[in-house]
């Protein structure tokens, strides 16, 4: 499960590539984002104009594994279940840009430390790619200190690994987008199209690359 991804690029390249205005501000140098922080996604707004704008990665939970808070769902993978079916038509689709993720590598655990990461991007170059992702806006408990408040959220769309990853994470793989032709079919199609995105990144698109080097503070939402 990725549970961390970084965001090394420029504003213009990920508006360059989704053709979306800016309305979100950021312009970072790098971002390692984790659940519950907030991160640039890319979205149809009800004006039909893509934009980018900020939002905190975490889907709602379904309601059976909620108690006084919701932490949220990162990676989402069984789209046939009714609680994600709501969330799959082109209003509530969204991609998310990245140009590294992370998946723990049990192999690599320190005892009684750290299990340490590997990182995945698409050459050394990290080039920016993004996940086939779902959003939503929620009122709710995320951190019981905060209390209820309103929030935009995001999660991505998780598939079978392909051979890159599987040695190191066997179970899925974050679903990425590459093309401005998949970014646009992912953003507008109906579901009976834009569901043959959840499929694996092909092997030769994707390399193991050291850790990102953060040069900023990331706030959580």
């Amino acid at each position: 499960m990725c549970n961390l991804y970084n965001i090394s690029t420029n504003r213009e390249a990920i508006t360059r590539l989704t053709r979306a205005l800016d309305r979100a501000g950021w312009n970072e140098p790098s971002r390692d984002v984790y659940p519950g922080m907030l991160a640039p996604i890319v979205l149809v707004g009800a004006d039909g104009v893509r934009e980018m704008v900020m939002a905190t990665w975490g889907m709602p939970s379904p309601p059976a594994y909620v108690k006084n808070y919701d932490p949220g769902v990162t990676n989402i993978r069984n789209t046939s279940s009714p609680h994600w079916r709501r969330w799959l038509g082109p209003a509530n689709r969204c991609v998310v840009p990245f140009t590294s993720f992370a998946e723990p590598n049990p192999a690599a655990k320190v005892p009684s430390g750290r299990t340490q990461n590997v990182w995945f991007a698409r050459s050394p170059e990290r080039s920016v790619m993004f996940f086939a992702g779902l959003w939503t806006t929620w009122r709710g408990v995320k951190k019981v200190r905060d209390g209820e408040r309103d929030y935009e959220l995001f999660g991505f769309l998780t598939c079978e690994p392909n051979a890159v990853v599987a040695p190191i994470h066997k179970k899925a793989m974050p679903v990425i987008l590459t093309e401005p032709d998949e970014i646009d079919l992912w953003l507008s199609a109906p579901w009976s199209d834009a569901k043959r995105l959840q499929r694996p990144l092909p092997n030769d698109m994707l390399t193991v690359v050291d850790p990102p080097a953060v040069n900023c503070v990331s706030f959580v939402s």
